[in-house]
């Protein structure tokens, strides 16, 4: 089996983080994984949803968007049509990783959202939203920390996901769109830099997997996340 990209099995794609591309945002990191490219932002409010209000903490939550053109043909904004099942989806599990990996309790009555903007996919977009989305969190954290409005550093794990996958037989790391349309199974995986699990998505897309086989997908996963995370570390200049 000869991968599209010629990568091996257990190989991830080119993947680079830029930081502070947005000059308004709290935090921003553009996130480069092949030719899937994402810019992510962290925007801070001052303020939580009501249903937390008195709660004693704070709350972080995402967005998720593709531009028209991020894809092959022309995608009409969902501002015009409303958010897809696909979307709300996506952006929720975005959500609940981020939310892994911070204290709530520290960045009480704050409100912290990522915003996820794909402006060129090639398959993996909700993970590299999450893996680009912790780094804009991070950078939002420090700016607050530094301002004064919280008295320590709320972070508690690093966040990174990844795309695994059987194409033509053979487990995959990272898959890109060609490797993705024709996966016999495709699932992400979302770890912390502890190496535990936030959440496994896995779907079987022509017939079925065996438990050996989601082993060496979470195999492979454990390898690609603790190499985005050492790369989330470096641009962050944190040991």
């Amino acid at each position: 089996m000869q991968r599209p990209s010629k990568r091996q099995a257990n190989e991830l794609r080119h993947v680079s983080l830029e930081i502070n591309v947005n000059k308004h945002a709290e935090g921003s990191c553009l996130i480069k994984a092949g030719d899937t490219q994402v810019i992510c932002t962290a925007t801070i409010e001052e303020k939580v949803p009501t249903w937390l209000k008195n709660s004693g903490q704070g709350w972080v939550t995402a967005e998720y968007g593709m531009i028209p053109r991020a894809t092959g043909t022309r995608v009409d904004r969902e501002a015009k049509k409303g958010q897809s099942g696909r979307t709300q989806e996506i952006q929720r599990l975005i959500g609940r990783a981020l939310r892994a990996g911070i204290n709530l309790r520290a960045i009480e009555n704050i409100n912290i959202k990522v915003d996820c903007d794909v402006i060129q996919a090639d398959g993996g977009t909700r993970t590299a939203s999450v893996t680009g989305g912790f780094v804009a969190l991070y950078l939002a954290c420090q700016k607050l920390l530094a301002q004064g409005k919280i008295k320590s550093m709320p972070i508690t794990n690093f966040i990174a996901a990844v795309s695994c996958g059987i194409f033509q037989g053979v487990p995959v790391l990272d898959l890109d769109y060609l490797e993705d349309s024709n996966a016999e199974t495709d699932s992400n995986f979302v770890m912390t830099d502890k190496g535990t699990l936030i959440e496994v998505q896995g779907t079987a897309e022509n017939g079925s997997f065996t438990p050996d086989e989601l082993t060496e997908l979470l195999k492979l996963a454990q390898k690609g996340i603790n190499e985005l995370i050492q790369k989330q570390k470096e641009v962050l200049g944190v040991e």
